[in-house]
């Protein structure tokens, strides 16, 4: 008896302290400096030309509680939290409930976050699940909570809850989904939006309109038996036509949210921007996307790729600056939210072997250096050897120059190169260039074997179309507040890593991938393409069994595309067409009207007439007469090649 009286009693004290604890935290945060949630989310997105692409959730946007359809608060309330008017911030009962099923289940399979637990995530830029964010967001649920009415809760919550297809507030969405007002909205229309933030890709009518359909019926059912709709309004909602519209009024680009989302997370590595900003909002975000390349590239994605299954990873980026100007990391975020080109590595194939020839000339090879095309086996070490091909099994089986081996992209020549050299050597040009993956010292290395991301493998050419200046890759050129106060801006890390005479003679042969001289055992990998272009480039083209890829520049700017399947399955074999047609048409639509030089021969360069497939110096026998660049002292002077392989 005495054990129970003093269980009971310390149960007593245990119950009045967590009273008085609650009570006392309730009571700081009444007294604590009023959280601004009208900035809550507000990150305004401006393009390379200030030109406004992107709003949180305030501003233009913003709708009062009154200007919102009745049927979206019944219904978002109904679905989300209905206890709302009632609780101050926390739902015990309903915690209670959701903890005892997660137990019984051995897994979570009910969530118990009311309104205003769901509006303080809102306050973050993402939703990381540590302990410390968890303990934030229950003290800036508890802040709102005493600051702020329950109408004022419902009204921020609904005006910056994320509704899909990158629409965020009730606005936005009834805008995009019904070309609507939300006062405007059925009631079909009202349960169908609210039915989203619970699982935006999942419950989105564009996406998935069985699975929208069948969560339209439940909520109705819902809505009806809890009194809330009557019978009629509840037959009348699920006979209703329901249109989807799906588009924005502004810009419609379904691939642009990819490159937000690469935005923000640059923003969230910049140290010299308080956490206090990033925590609640209210940046004026510059960036250096360019709407026009943006544009261009997702539009010949779309009319050029006709395997629906096929995912795209591509990036456009300033040569001089490494800004990045457009990025898409799939085909539409609305259909798939990973991005590629900001989390996949995918083997680059042969785009690996200009790293490779400037590593050459960098050691004494010139465009007349020349190796033996013949089907070759590898002795690697006493027992291992390794038989690399060329496409199509073709070989010249005679001796070929660096130029043609570049042309025609012969593996057996970048093979005997990169041994030759030393495996080491290909490596270290490669990391000053901009790559960051660590590379093996493997014999197939210039074949592209180790995968890449998109952006690194860009960077590398960044620095050869920088004409050896390499310049990190970058999205935000400025960050302000919203009293435009600058708060970040971003700082030229242009960084001179190649020599630029090399590069010139580099850039001049990869100018050849597309030319009709070089045509003698194998076709240059971009002859397919030679019709479309009208400006000069410097091209490289890859591909694997899995993995298509193009990357070329000029002097404006550098472009790279992927076709690939997401889960590594094979190419199909017309599918190889696409990446190539993309990037020329992409590069020919957004230089128009730019000025497009090629780069200027520097004084220590000598241009001479040779026999582009030998490197032999020109004579007047000579049927196909080339020029090829040298440093002045090493060009041919007479019919023997400048460095001849050893038979």
């Amino acid at each position: 008896m005495k054990l129970k009286k003093r269980l009971f009693k310390y149960f007593f004290f245990i119950l009045l302290f967590i009273i008085f604890s609650i009570n006392g935290i309730y009571l700081i945060a009444k007294h604590k400096e009023k959280l601004d949630i009208n900035n809550v989310n507000s990150f305004y997105l401006y393009d390379n030309n200030t030109n406004l692409y992107f709003q949180g959730s305030n501003g233009k946007e913003w709708v009062k509680l009154n200007d919102i359809n009745p049927y979206v608060i019944k219904s978002t309330i109904n679905i989300e939290d209905k206890n709302f008017y009632s609780h101050h911030g926390f739902d015990i009962l309903r915690i209670a409930k959701a903890l005892f099923n997660n137990i019984k289940n051995k897994k979570i399979v009910e969530g118990a976050s009311t309104i205003t637990q769901q509006y303080a995530k809102n306050l973050y830029l993402d939703f990381d699940k540590t302990l410390k964010r968890k303990i934030d967001e229950l003290w800036i649920t508890i802040q709102i909570e005493t600051h702020y009415t329950k109408d004022e809760i419902l009204e921020g919550y609904l005006n910056t809850i994320n509704y899909g297809h990158g629409n965020y507030g009730i606005k936005a969405a009834s805008n995009f989904y019904f070309n609507k007002n939300p006062l405007d909205l059925t009631l079909a229309e009202s349960v169908i939006l609210s039915n989203i933030p619970k699982s935006p890709n999942n419950y989105s009518p564009i996406n998935n309109p069985e699975i929208s359909r069948k969560r339209l019926e439940k909520t109705l059912n819902n809505l009806k038996e809890d009194n809330i709709i009557t019978d009629e309004e509840y037959h009348q909602a699920l006979n209703e036509e329901i249109k989807i519209y799906g588009k924005k009024e502004t810009i419609n680009l379904k691939t642009l949210m990819y490159y937000e989302e690469a935005v923000f997370k640059e923003l969230k590595s910049l140290s010299d921007i308080p956490k206090s900003y990033l925590d609640s909002g209210g940046l004026k975000i510059y960036t250096t996307l360019d709407l026009n390349a943006q544009t261009i590239l997702e539009d010949n994605i779309n009319k050029t790729i006709k395997n629906d299954n096929l995912e795209v990873n591509s990036i456009m980026m300033d040569s001089k600056t490494g800004a990045i100007i457009a990025l898409i990391g799939g085909r539409d975020y609305n259909k798939s939210q990973y991005n590629r080109s900001l989390y996949s590595k995918r083997q680059v194939g042969s785009t690996m072997k200009p790293i490779l020839y400037y590593t050459a000339l960098l050691n004494g090879f010139t465009p007349s250096s020349s190796f033996l095309s013949e089907k070759t086996t590898f002795k690697i070490s006493q027992d291992k050897t390794y038989s690399p091909k060329n496409y199509g099994d073709l070989y010249g089986n005679k001796a070929i120059s660096m130029a043609e081996a570049i042309a025609v992209s012969d593996n057996i020549y970048a093979i005997k190169t990169h041994l030759f050299l030393g495996e080491k050597a290909m490596i270290n040009t490669a990391y000053k260039m901009g790559i960051k993956t660590k590379l093996e010292e493997i014999p197939s290395l210039p074949l592209g074997t180790i995968p890449l991301n998109i952006i690194e493998i860009t960077n590398a050419y960044q620095t050869l179309a920088n004409e050896g200046i390499k310049c990190e890759p970058y999205f935000i050129s400025k960050v302000t507040d919203m009293n435009d106060n600058i708060l970040y801006e971003h700082k030229d890390t242009s960084e001179i890593v190649l020599q630029n005479d090399l590069v010139y003679i580099l850039n001049e042969m990869l100018s050849l991938t597309y030319d009709y001289d070089l045509i003698d055992y194998s076709y240059p990998t971009n002859i397919s393409i030679k019709a479309l272009l009208s400006n000069k480039y410097a091209i490289k083209s890859g591909s694997t069994s899995t993995d298509n890829w193009v990357i070329g520049f000029n002097k404006n700017v550098v472009t790279s595309i992927w076709v690939g399947n997401d889960d590594n399955s094979d190419i199909g074999g017309t599918d190889y067409k696409y990446v190539k047609k993309i990037w020329a048409n992409t590069m020919e639509k957004y230089l128009e009207n730019k000025d497009n030089t090629w780069y200027t021969k520097p004084n220590n360069v000598v241009g001479v007439f040779v026999d582009p497939i030998t490197g032999t110096l020109a004579n007047k026998d000579t049927k196909k007469r080339k020029i090829f660049y040298y440093l002045e002292g090493t060009e041919p002077t007479d019919i023997q090649e400048v460095f001849q392989e050893l038979e």
